[in-house]
């Protein structure tokens, strides 16, 4: 084999590696968890529920982003190892939620799904980051974005549906990819790398089901507005997480990946 081609594919070997995923039991979480333990990771996933469909090779911490100023990481880093990546693929939200239309929109739901999205973004990745500096580590941190991070919502999308737009989801999306680049900028002197992935609209499916939970007029609109005519696989997305958390990456830091099928494109 090539030489070239032989160390590129080593540059995916996570053996004797602490991938830390927070979120790991959710849909982009649980198929990044996958990938990364079919890569000989040590896979520690920190979440309220262990996840459905991965059945082994991973450790799991219960985890609840609303008691986080009173979690003890170091407990965790100390019992499973210090992190070499983190990934924070979660979703945290208030029961009020489907309720941020601009319509419905309440001054508390914008403190409380800040706080607990955004806020909890910012303070976990500086809590691993520190760590990683502290034990001499050149990890990688990757945050989970979205497309609305940096473009406001297509409102025909949700036309004949029973969806609306969210005012909040935006800022919160935008806050996290200018965070990475604030942390790239501050972290790269430890030979630590930050990035963000924006992905598109995902179907909401179980791989291994393949039962579709998401409405199907959205679904419909959705893909005449894309290129490719399709939203992404969770798989999709995790396969890119995973690139940016290998050597294959090593000269980015502080990038915004924008896997969307072209949407953003037009």
């Amino acid at each position: 084999m090539d030489l070239k081609i032989n160390k590129f594919l080593k540059n995916f070997d996570f053996t004797k590696k602490n991938i830390y995923v927070i979120g790991g039991s959710g849909l982009i979480g649980e198929h990044t968890s996958k990938l990364f333990s079919e890569l000989n990771a040590n896979v520690i996933i920190l979440d309220l529920k262990k996840p459905k469909n991965l059945k082994k090779h991973y450790l799991f911490v219960k985890f609840d982003i609303k008691s986080i100023e009173k979690f003890n990481f170091e407990n965790i880093f100390k019992k499973f190892g210090y992190p070499h990546v983190f990934i924070n693929c979660s979703y945290p939200r208030d029961k009020n939620w489907s309720k941020s239309s601009f319509q419905k929109l309440k001054f508390e739901s914008v403190k409380s799904n800040i706080n607990l999205h955004l806020n909890s973004f910012i303070w976990t990745a500086k809590i691993f980051a520190d760590v990683m500096v502290k034990k001499n580590i050149k990890g990688n941190i990757i945050l989970l974005s979205s497309i609305y991070g940096f473009l406001g919502q297509d409102l025909t999308l949700y036309e004949k549906t029973n969806m609306n737009e969210n005012a909040i989801y935006s800022a919160i999306k935008s806050g996290i990819i200018n965070y990475v680049r604030q942390m790239a900028s501050y972290y790269g002197k430890f030979q630590i790398r930050v990035n963000s992935i924006s992905p598109g609209g995902i179907y909401g499916h179980n791989a291994e089901t393949k039962s579709n939970k998401q409405n199907a007029i959205f679904l419909k609109n959705y893909s005449k507005k894309t290129p490719l005519s399709r939203l992404a696989h969770a798989e999709e997305i995790a396969s890119s997480i995973i690139f940016l958390c290998s050597d294959n990456s090593s000269y980015t830091t502080g990038s915004n990946l924008i896997i969307d099928g072209g949407i953003s494109s037009i």
